[in-house]
């Protein structure tokens, strides 16, 4: 079992049982998938790229991501219906945990000048969304071998209702937030 799982069915769930005053422990808000995006709107012109942010998500995730297309033609920004513009990968249980592990211990940590991450970036609804600018923050990609610095967008969905549910949540974990 992933160590975070494990923490939080002995520990999270009984602290947010308390402050929250839950009567059913199914209740307690749980992480349900965490889904990371790269965006190469670039791809366009260089479909080179696209096979370097699929293999370092690939990497980065521990799972294999799904290449997104275009929808629509834009021609301002030359884009044709069906071109490949981003990847992305939706990981759910002992992954999940895993990554949120690697990435609250191990990445975030990696990051110069880093002071914690936004508590602001909630949706109303619980669900945390972070963007990073480059992915060589994360430890399994090698620096050699990045053409192009990618970012990233990782959103966290949870089951809470409100936001400061879900900020005590991701607080228990041991996400970093800023201290305003």
């Amino acid at each position: 079992m992933a160590r975070l799982k494990e923490a939080y069915l002995k520990k999270i769930v009984p602290a947010m049982t308390k402050e929250f005053g839950y009567t059913n422990p199914m209740a307690v808000p749980k992480v349900q998938k965490i889904s990371v995006n790269i965006g190469l709107g670039e791809a366009t012109g260089n479909s080179k790229l696209m096979d370097g942010a699929v293999n370092e998500l690939s990497v980065i995730a521990g799972q294999r991501p799904v290449i997104n297309k275009a929808r629509k033609s834009i021609a301002a920004f030359k884009l044709r219906e069906g071109m490949a513009i981003g990847c992305s990968v939706t990981l759910r249980g002992d992954r999940m945990y895993e990554f949120l592990d690697r990435l609250v211990s191990v990445t975030l940590p990696r990051v110069r000048d880093f002071r914690g991450v936004s508590s602001k970036s909630f949706d109303g609804r619980g669900n945390y969304t972070l963007g990073i600018k480059d992915q060589l923050i994360f430890p399994e990609i090698d620096y050699n071998k990045v053409e192009k610095v990618k970012g990233m967008n990782i959103s966290i969905t949870t089951t809470a209702k409100t936001d400061a549910e879900g900020l005590a949540l991701l607080k228990q974990m041991g996400m970093p937030f800023r201290q305003q």
